[in-house]
């Protein structure tokens, strides 16, 4: 009776410290994380609010390029399991212009946040890339933002 409450005591604790290592897992790229918000966020930003509003061709690169730093950020770090649909609400009554500007400043949080020190090697190169999609969208959305006039 007292080695089989032993192996239960052993299997318990192992089964404990497995559980906290892993439970830290996320924890080990919280940047990463914060960076997906803030790209579905930005994403939003740029998708049509109304079904009478029209996406351009650039607001569709630009969401192109948001989508793949997505994907790139998903693989390098961890997947967080939301869908891009899954960001905080936007104001519907801001327009185009003030939309593209937010689209701006959530690029530039993802950017900060992706662009910190990678200390595993083996997801440099896909944060690179995250980064030079990140880049593209902003250049994008800096170009719309110079095209649409005052809201």
């Amino acid at each position: 009776m007292k080695t089989v409450r032993r192996c239960a005591v052993l299997v318990f604790f192992v089964a404990v410290c497995t559980a906290l290592t892993f439970a830290d897992e996320p924890g080990r790229h919280p940047a990463y994380l914060h960076a997906l918000v803030d790209l579905r966020h930005a994403r939003a930003h740029l998708e049509r609010m109304t079904p009478s509003e029209r996406i351009d061709n650039e607001q569709e690169r630009a969401i192109a390029e948001i989508d793949r730093a997505i994907d790139e950020i998903k693989r390098a770090a961890i997947d967080d399991g939301k869908n891009l649909n899954d960001h905080p609400p936007i104001d519907e009554h801001m327009g185009h212009r003030g939309r593209y500007r937010r689209a701006l400043e959530l690029l530039d949080l993802a950017h900060r946040d992706v662009a910190h020190r990678e200390d595993d090697r083996s997801v440099r190169g896909l944060q690179e890339r995250a980064l030079r999609h990140i880049d593209e969208a902003h250049r994008i959305v800096e170009h719309l933002v110079r095209q649409t006039g005052k809201d």
